[in-house]
């Protein structure tokens, strides 16, 4: 070989280096390389690596093969990886005696893919995700084809592991660690788990049956041996499983049913955090699908897990402790600002959230960190900080690895090998890489030290009310009742009592000892939230009932202590309303939405909340109706928490909060519609049905009634709706191969949408659904053709019927039925009708209802029913309507009460000054009963309240109505 001359950027440390290598690559003839490309590579390899040293050592030949194929042109794919083993493994024996042969060439077939790989990496080629994947790549490649091998020579030897009822069954190798993720490093362990189907025994063996276990532990301990062994080869993979359950103690392989019950009964935080990582490297499609199915509730919970970040706080401090003890300061990995770091924080956020949000549920690291930039859970800089600041240190980890293909993260202490790792870097001195790779970890530590401290428990410690005294009873009576007083309570002994029931109560003494232990650092962060309330002790009450009721589930515990944040806005609103109280008990899911709080008051508008749920559903498995029912569910009850939070925080007016809880309820009836309509077409084929001569799209349509018909939506309103449908035609049949009557699948639909509104789910119920306004109301049909009603609503319907018409409007559907339905109201509202006998009708109905509905006169005034009051107002509106709209058909614009008052005045059908008191009195009542719903009270206030505004209510319901 020529004595080719050595850049001037290598040290003079490593210049003998490579001069030795090169001699013996020129005492085997190996020619150096005429590419000055791949010869300034091969030199900066040479300096870092022994590694790639020793192999060409092995195979001088490898020099001319990598410069005839262009390495540092090419990048190293999993295919490739996959087609160099393939091709190492032609020559090998497929039977028993070949093993030994089998596992010389993974191992030769490992150290080739590994050298050329570090030359790529070294020369600064080959990014981070290619190194990683081929790696990774390898190790599926080479675990499959060893397994495959040693399956069918078992198989042989025993007979083949079979279920109860003869099926095959096959090992599934679950990857672990960074294997599992895609991001195997240079000289890592492989982290496996085994595991089969079922029990069983083993068939067609020349000896005795063996037992499933027996057969899978003998196979998981062959290919253990197989990869792992070390022979002059050296290794394939070092094999660590370690991670299985019960660790060295345990079943080296168990059954799918063993896994699940050991995870359900004894799995840990740790190995939560293990299984984010787990990925199926071999085993049967079915039943790779199954084992995946049964471990994903273990590691990603249903509800928000902020107890996550206790467990990793605790990981991390245990790791500390044994880098301290042992001097790893220096090691990239476990050290502060360490690729460990960077690996908590972003599978805190998997924990916690990956059970809500699918997109999270996700194994490589650089993707996870890009996806909660995507989710706004991670600021974008901070996550491209991150993404920059774990590929240097995984770049990092890989040179000193490469030294000599040994598992190490230790930074190098020897001046040679601080010069090889900042050469192998591209930095020109060990200061300048050093200074680097502190800025590095100290951005690390940072992001990693704002995500995991706990800010609340320092404050809980430093406490100087000694409220945590208060809350575990450790003062005395007079000195408990003295701090509660201090931090706002004007009832000290009733609020200490109530403290003491908490505690000492069921709820105290039932709970685990974590349970507990988040508890005592919880109540004392509350008791002084909650004194700094308008009401501490009304308010105090509430939050207790809360807490009562989320104990148990201490995650939610774990939320509040971490979140200072949904501690505060918790306080907030149980301050400010009862009904906000119990609907976070209903549903302590919601206690999410308090952790932002500029989404919390600020609700969205109605193409936002449908773009948010069509989002949210489209990341669901379509065929999973139960998970569709809950997300519809946990949606309506985020976006109602969402205006109540802004109604009582006075950030919204009263008309506003209207319409966004209709907005609400219209988003969730069209995706109702939508999910009812594919399930039903896709059992019979679409129905055909025209209108006017046009043909449908759906030919069905859900028309409001009542409050949600007139843009009045309250907390809590029920939905009055009819179904109607355009398929009058009985004899057609829908298109489909189990094609029935169209009216048989409207009326199918309707019994459908009726489901999965009131169907009592683990999530509760969307809404409760009023069917009475329907044609013949309860013992009419549940979905009326459009003619049907039509005719119905001439010839039959009662005046309050067409009362109700005049709030009807259609909220889903098909628009050709919206507009026949237009048609059908516009023309029965405009009829000409005797006024007196209509006045006559319309007071008769108000009279029967004030007497069923009103509360007691010695009660108060009933703000709904009593005489002046709302329902007055509606019913002055609806006869005005249809007293007036077939001289005045504008009036049928509309089907709110303000805009329709407003219509009266500007027709010159009522003097302006009462349409503008009506509407006034209409708000101010309503305002008010907004108020008392927030607050969990009846709609009744004291006599003399509103004396004003109910006198003038009756004197125009004198002057309009009993003229």
């Amino acid at each position: 070989m020529s004595d080719p001359t050595l850049p001037e950027d290598l040290p003079a440390t490593l210049q003998a280096r490579v001069r030795r290598v090169q001699e013996q690559l020129s005492e085997r003839g190996a020619a150096w390389p005429q590419d000055p490309a791949l010869a300034a590579a091969l030199v900066r390899a040479l300096a870092v690596s022994d590694f790639v040293a020793q192999g060409l050592a092995r195979e001088p030949a490898l020099v001319a093969r990598w410069e005839a194929q262009g390495v540092l042109r090419e990048a190293v794919t999993p295919e490739a990886v996959q087609a160099a083993l393939a091709e190492a493994l032609q020559g090998v024996p497929d039977e028993a005696r070949g093993e030994a042969e089998l596992g010389e060439a993974l191992r030769r077939a490992r150290r080739r893919v590994w050298m050329q790989l570090a030359l790529r990496d070294i020369a600064g080629v080959a990014p981070l995700e290619e190194v990683v994947a081929a790696l990774s790549a390898f190790a599926d490649a080479a675990i499959g084809a060893a397994l495959a091998r040693l399956y069918r020579w078992q198989c042989a030897e025993l007979g083949t592991p079979c279920d109860a009822g003869g099926r095959p069954q096959h090992m599934v190798v679950l990857g672990m660690g960074k294997l599992g993720g895609g991001e195997l490093n240079f000289s890592s362990d492989v982290d496996l788990i085994f595991a089969y189907p079922e029990e069983g025994e083993t068939r067609g063996g020349p000896g005795r049956a063996r037992a499933n276990e027996e057969f899978f532990t003998r196979l998981g301990r062959r290919l253990i041996g197989l990869l792992s062994q070390p022979t002059p080869e050296g290794f394939v993979f070092r094999v660590d499983v370690r991670l299985r359950p019960f660790g060295d103690s345990g079943p080296l392989a168990l059954s799918f049913d063993a896994l699940e019950q050991y995870y359900q009964v004894h799995g840990r935080e740790w190995e939560r955090y293990a299984m984010l990582k787990a990925r199926p490297l071999t085993g049967d499609p079915e039943d790779v699908r199954q084992l995946m199915a049964l471990l994903r509730p273990f590691v990603y919970r249903r509800y928000l897990d902020f107890g996550s970040f206790e467990s990793l706080r605790e990981m991390k401090q245990l790791i500390n402790q044994e880098v301290r003890r042992k001097g790893m300061d220096e090691n990239v990995k476990l050290g502060a600002g360490g690729i460990r770091e960077v690996e908590f924080i972003a599978q805190a956020f998997q924990l916690i959230r990956g059970g809500r949000e699918p997109e999270l549920q996700e194994r490589s690291l650089l993707v996870i960190l890009e996806r909660l930039a995507a989710l706004n859970y991670l600021p974008h800089y901070v996550a491209e900080a991150l993404r920059a600041s774990y590929r240097f240190l995984r770049r990092t980890e890989h040179r000193v690895q490469q030294f000599a293909d040994q598992q190490t993260h230790a930074l190098p202490q020897d001046p040679e090998g601080r010069a090889r790792l900042a050469y192998g870097m591209g930095y020109a001195s060990w200061e300048a890489f050093a200074a680097e790779l502190a800025s590095h970890r100290g951005r690390v530590h940072e992001q990693f030290a704002q995500v995991f401290e706990a800010p609340q428990t320092r404050h809980a410690e430093a406490d100087e009310l000694d409220l945590a005294g208060v809350w575990l009873d450790t003062l005395e009576p007079a000195a408990a009742e003295s701090a509660l007083q201090a931090a706002g309570f004007a009832d000290p002994a009733a609020a200490r009592a109530r403290l003491t029931g908490l505690r000492e109560g069921h709820t105290g003494r039932s709970l685990s000892g974590r349970g507990r232990t988040r508890l005592e650092r919880l109540m004392p962060l509350l008791i002084g939230a909650v004194g700094q309330a308008e009401e501490p002790d009304r308010t105090l009450g509430r939050v207790v009932h809360l807490i009562e009721v989320i104990a148990q589930r201490t995650a939610y515990l774990a939320l509040l202590v971490e979140n200072p944040m949904a501690l505060s806005q918790l306080v907030r609103l149980c301050s400010a309303s009862s009904w906000v109280t119990s609907l976070l008990a209903q549903h302590p899911l919601l206690l999410d939405e308090l952790l932002d709080p500029r989404a919390l008051y600020a609700p969205p508008d109605k193409a936002a909340m449908a773009a948010e749920l069509r989002a949210r559903l489209a990341r669901l498995d379509p065929e999973d109706l139960e998970q569709r029912m809950d997300a519809l569910r946990h949606f309506k009850q985020a976006q109602t928490l969402r205006v109540a939070a802004a109604d009582v925080a006075a950030a919204m007016p009263l008309m506003v909060v209207s319409d966004h809880l209709t907005w609400l309820a219209e988003v969730v009836l069209d995706e109702v519609l939508e999910l009812a309509w594919g399930h039903l077409v896709a059992r019979h084929g679409r129905p055909v049905c025209s209108a006017d001569g046009t043909v449908c799209d759906k030919g069905f349509a859900i028309v409001a009634y009542g409050k949600l018909g007139g843009i009045e939506l309250g907390y809590g309103s029920d939905l009055d709706v009819v179904f109607v449908h355009g398929g009058d035609d009985d004899a057609r049949l829908t298109e489909g191969d189990r094609p029935i009557p169209n009216a048989q699948f409207f009326a199918r639909l309707g019994q459908r949408i009726i489901h999965l509104l009131t169907a009592h789910t683990a999530a509760g119920v969307l809404y409760e659904v009023d069917l009475r306004l329907r044609p013949s109301g309860a013992s009419g049909l549940l979905v009326t053709g459009l003619d049907a009603l039509a005719e119905y609503q001439r010839s039959e319907a009662w005046t309050w019927e067409h009362q109700a018409l005049v709030r009807a409007r259609v909220v889903a559907g098909d628009p050709l039925i919206a507009d026949g339905f237009g048609k059908v109201r516009a023309e029965v509202l405009s009829r000409a009708r005797d006024a007196a006998a209509l006045r006559e009708d319309v007071r008769a109905m108000r009279a029967r209802m004030r007497e069923a509905l009103a509360a007691p006169a010695a009660a108060g005034f009933d703000l709904k029913q009593g005489a002046g009051g709302i329902a007055d107002i509606e019913f002055m509106v609806q006869y005005g309507v249809l007293s007036w709209a077939h001289k005045h058909p504008a009036l049928l614009r509309y089907t709110d009460n303000i805009r329709l008052l407003a219509g009266f005045a500007e027709a010159g059908l009522l003097p302006p000054e009462q349409a503008q008191l009506l509407s006034d009195a209409y708000r101010t009542f309503r305002a008010r009963l907004h108020r008392l719903t927030l607050q969990g009270l009846p709609p009744v206030v004291p006599a003399d309240e509103y004396a004003a505004e109910r006198e003038a209510v009756s004197r125009v319901w004198q002057t309009l109505m009993e003229p």
